[in-house]
């Protein structure tokens, strides 16, 4: 089998190997591939593999060879699925590779905006504390998590491990899903509708996914129902939130602090007004990214090719 990787580099800078998937077939793999180039690097390929470069209607269209496509993430949005579907092309996530990892950095957020440890390591560097007339000083208000709310917008995977640290804390945790496991309500932890989320929860982290539905989710009128001072943290997709209205609820000081690992527009662009709105925090989308979840995402995609080789199709979308 011939098979293409059109951007490999986001998930494989150099730290892990393709080997699994070259074993599989005649491998080629680019590190980034522009809109111009996808058709002439797919060619004659019948394995796709793609992060973030579009696969549309037309390029299916366009590349008949093409027998199975991979998304080296849990979102697939960047694939024209029901136009893989009709061509009779599975397409292939990987659903469970970064659930701890994106858990986890929902909490590096959070206890970034409850504590600015950098800031305040920063000015011990500079000398602040040798020269301070107390034994200790903050530069920052400093928050203890116990016995707050915390608001999870999508309880599947990430927002139940998300759950479990909040409650780890001491937190109580509000859920909105659609669909409710009612074995996971206790003491600490129960379901809410939207509204319930929206204006009970100190703290609201996003972990659902972009569906029409979702889309702008976080707006003016759902901060408007939300407590005074409410910390937000988005780890899922940029465009839940309505940016221009997050950023005026910072400047009034509505929302306390945001804590955000995604934007509307990826790479974020220079005129985002998130950028200069105070007391938001943004990192470059790397929640997913620690080497040991690279990993388990690596091997799960090699898992699946192999699989769809063997006749026996996993983790398919369409």
């Amino acid at each position: 089998m011939k098979i293409v990787v059109l951007d490999g580099y986001t998930l494989n800078p150099g730290d892990l190997s393709w080997e699994g998937m070259e074993k599989l077939g005649e491998f080629s793999c680019y590190d980034r591939t522009e809109e111009k180039d996808i058709l002439s690097r797919i060619g004659d390929a019948e394995a796709v593999i793609t992060n973030k470069t579009p696969l549309t209607a037309e390029t299916i269209k366009a590349c008949p060879g093409i027998k199975y496509i991979g998304v080296l993430a849990t979102g697939y949005n960047v694939v024209d699925v029901d136009a893989a579907a009709a061509a009779g092309i599975p397409v292939c996530n990987i659903p469970t590779y970064g659930t701890t990892a994106v858990a986890q950095f929902a909490f590096a957020l959070l206890l970034h905006i409850c504590h600015h440890v950098k800031e305040h390591a920063d000015t011990v560097k500079e000398g602040k504390w040798t020269a301070c007339a107390d034994f200790c000083y903050w530069d920052f208000p400093l928050t203890e998590l116990a016995g707050k709310t915390m608001g999870i917008i999508g309880y599947g995977r990430i927002g139940q491990a998300a759950g479990k640290i909040a409650q780890a804390f001491g937190m109580k945790v509000l859920a909105f899903d659609e669909y409710q496991n009612k074995d996971l309500v206790c003491d600490t932890m129960a379901y809410g509708t939207l509204d319930e989320v929206l204006t009970q929860a100190d703290v609201i982290s996003l972990h659902c996914p972009l569906f029409e539905s979702t889309k702008g989710m976080i707006n003016k009128e759902s901060i408007a129902r939300m407590r005074d001072g409410v910390i937000i943290i988005n780890t899922s997709r940029g465009p839940l939130i309505v940016e221009k209205d997050l950023a005026e609820a910072l400047k009034s000081g509505k929302v306390r602090a945001a804590g955000l690992d995604v934007v509307s527009t990826e790479p974020i662009l220079d005129d985002n007004v998130l950028l200069t709105a105070p007391n938001c925090y943004i990192t470059p989308h790397i929640a997913w990214a620690p080497l040991e979840s690279r990993s388990r995402l690596m091997n799960i995609a090699v898992d699946n090719l192999k699989s769809f080789m063997d006749g026996k199709t996993i983790n398919s979308v369409n």
